[in-house]
């Protein structure tokens, strides 16, 4: 059964019990990793692309399709079975369609959010919503989302506004996510890595904050990534002036240098997620991961594939290890098209027990 806020959270948002969820990345928010058929042969790498390279009525009717059966009440039903109690939902900044405040590359998709919330009330399922894709972000231009360009930054603060009016006496509610994966401009010993100045994310931060409060209460957890800044978030938004406030790791280690074959790497990738893990929770705020996986850097050729599947799970359960004494975690994803090993939830953890989890 879904737990209400007295059981659930304290006054900072940390979880009585771990949440223990899944993504369903590809659904509501393409991604052609996760289906790479509706995107065989156009070119295309995102949906605005794939929009661009069909015909309208024929990718309407290609979203229509996909929308209605990747994802359905049977599938929210068996991740509870699995002993998920919440699943990270990514919607895309046009889910609102016409209600909402910018025309996209396709019609909304909030009927299927409402769907979801009914399902996962069923199933006894929480849900964080995730705004994944951005209007007006530019990877050339990674600070026109949050300061050039004001009009895409208020859409999705209105975004942000309406589907917290539109779920506020929702059980299965748990919350909001307001931008997904922003990368904060750091320096790297004497060199600048490139992207979006941290105080304008902070900035965005407290105005969905005050957004979220006034469309739904307290009650609903606002979700920050981290902007790959674990060190960043000191004293920000204190519990002692901020209700239920939850920062939001992705841990991976799939596009690194292995350094050591075996258990051995397995261990010292591990390791820096522990470490990575330790500087987040310095900010004192409730500390959750988004998205991992069970996928390692490419092993050596002499392994055997067989081999690397054992390897993934050691690596997953020291994993789940590493995240113990946060607020909760969301393998990425549920389900992908071609039941990639270590990416699809119903594969990569499926030797799993629930007490496991824990």
């Amino acid at each position: 059964m879904l737990l209400h806020r007295s059981e659930h959270e304290g006054r900072a948002g940390q979880s009585a019990r771990v949440l223990h969820g899944v993504n369903l990345a590809g659904w509501l928010a393409l991604e052609p990793w996760v289906t790479p058929s509706l995107f065989s042969g156009t070119g295309a790498f995102s949906e605005a692309e794939l929009a661009d390279a069909m015909a309208p009525g024929r990718f309407d009717a290609l979203l229509a399709r996909h929308r209605a059966s990747f994802i359905d009440e049977g599938d929210f039903a068996r991740i509870a079975q699995r002993g998920f109690d919440a699943v990270r939902l990514q919607v895309p900044w046009f889910v609102l369609g016409d209600e909402g405040p910018m025309p996209g590359p396709a019609s909304g998709c909030v009927e299927y959010v409402d769907a979801a919330m009914d399902w996962a009330e069923a199933a006894g399922v929480s849900v964080l919503l995730d705004v994944a894709v951005a209007p007006g972000a530019d990877p050339t231009s990674p600070s026109s989302f949050f300061g050039d360009t004001r009009t895409f930054r208020q859409a999705m603060l209105d975004v942000v506004g309406s589907l917290a009016d539109r779920y506020a006496d929702r059980e299965s509610f748990l919350g909001i996510e307001p931008i997904d994966e922003v990368r904060g401009r750091a320096r790297r010993g004497l060199s600048l890595v490139e992207g979006v100045p941290p105080h304008l994310i902070r900035n965005f931060y407290r105005d969905a904050y005050d957004v979220l409060r006034e469309a739904a209460g307290e009650r609903p957890v606002l979700v920050l990534h981290d902007a790959y800044l674990p060190d960043a978030w000191r004293a920000f938004m204190s519990p002692a002036r901020y209700v239920n406030v939850w920062l939001d790791s992705h841990i991976y280690h799939y596009d690194q240098a292995m350094g050591a074959a075996g258990p051995a790497g397995v261990r010292r990738l591990v390791k820096e997620s522990v470490d990575y893990l330790a500087r987040a929770r310095r900010s004192g705020l409730p500390v959750m991961v988004g998205e991992w996986s069970s996928a390692l850097p490419l092993a050596s050729a002499g392994m055997t594939p067989e081999g690397r599947i054992a390897l993934e799970r050691v690596y997953a359960a020291g994993q789940m290890g590493a995240f113990a004494g946060g607020a909760g975690w969301f393998f990425q994803t549920w389900k992908t098209e071609a039941r990639l090993s270590s990416w699809d939830a119903r594969v990569a953890l499926s030797s799993f027990e629930t007490g496991m989890f824990d």
